[in-house]
């Protein structure tokens, strides 16, 4: 996973690892739920809604179209209500309910993470890149696992106590446990998806999760409060790649004052960086001639981060 602010370079450095790693002989499939579209715009290939699209051979790339999965989302739920109460057609109350929730804005978000888990609980590839979201809804989506985890135990354990009152009218009971069996095993179902894909998103054997920062300074105070919110939801940090480095040697140069000025407040941020998070800096990336468009660049990228191949 690569997370940071957004602009910073975080879909660069998830397309050229997914295209080193394809290069390397791996099956990889490189996702995003940005509504930006930004793997779109860098493979210059139009994948946005489509599903898994083949790149290059062994790389994949996927940006989930979250309306499409809100409409999905409306008709599996109108399916399971026809399903477990043995109905033709959807009540209009009911159904106005539907669409009424379809508006709420966590509905979208709810969806999103929904097409996350299914990703990467279905397997299928050797690695997993994922491009995530700008900090604050990266953070919304890592935390809603634990969110939905503890309402999925609340509502469960409602559902059991209700069991237990229906006793009383056992002829009722009879007619209604395989409603309520139903209504439990859907939301078992939710729970154990949820805890599949959280730990796997948890685990520092399987998962790694990189900051991209630049040498400024909200940008490093940014990245420095992230970190300790990611860490309070287990996400295993891995480390630190700066983006953008300006070469050094410009300054020895005949350069405009403006760019001199840029270096030097550069140099400053770089000596506050190696402070701040030490170690933990895996790469300095330089600034790139252009834009990493289309894959000549992206190969390019990918030489820089990882040597040649």
């Amino acid at each position: 996973m690569f997370g940071g602010k957004g602009g910073l370079g975080k879909t660069t450095f998830s397309a050229a690892t997914a295209y080193y790693l394809a290069k390397k002989g791996k099956k990889v499939l490189v996702f995003s739920v940005d509504p930006q579209a930004s793997l779109t715009d860098i493979f210059e290939r139009d994948i946005f809604g489509k599903g898994p699209t083949e790149i290059i051979p062994n790389l994949y790339a996927q940006e989930i179209d979250a309306d499409r999965r809100v409409k999905e989302y409306q008709q599996e739920i109108r399916q399971k209500i026809l399903d477990m109460y043995g109905m033709e057609k959807i009540p209009d109350e009911i159904e106005s309910y539907i669409q009424a929730a379809a508006a709420e804005p966590a509905m979208e978000e709810s969806a999103i993470f929904d097409e996350v888990v299914d990703i990467v609980v279905k397997g299928g590839y050797d690695y997993y890149i994922y491009d995530l979201v700008p900090l604050g809804h990266a953070l919304y989506y890592l935390s809603m696992a634990s969110v939905y985890d503890a309402w999925i135990d609340k509502i469960t354990g409602l559902r059991e106590q209700m069991r237990e009152y229906d006793q009383v009218a056992a002829v009722i009971r009879r007619e209604k446990e395989l409603e309520e069996d139903a209504i439990l095993k859907e939301l078992l179902y939710i729970k154990e998806r949820i805890n599949k894909s959280s730990s796997i998103l948890t685990d520092k054997q399987k998962t790694a999760f990189f900051f991209v920062l630049t040498a400024e300074e909200m940008v490093i105070k940014d990245t420095l409060k992230a970190a300790e919110l990611f860490a309070k939801f287990d996400v295993p940090l891995s480390g630190y790649i700066v983006n953008r480095v300006l070469p050094s040697d410009l300054k020895f140069k005949n350069i405009p004052e403006y760019l001199r000025n840029r270096l030097e407040m550069q140099e400053h941020y770089l000596k506050v960086i190696e402070t701040t998070f030490g170690k933990q800096i895996l790469a300095s990336v330089p600034e790139m001639e252009r834009d990493v468009t289309g894959l000549p660049m992206i190969e390019k990228m990918a030489k820089v981060m990882f040597g040649e191949f």
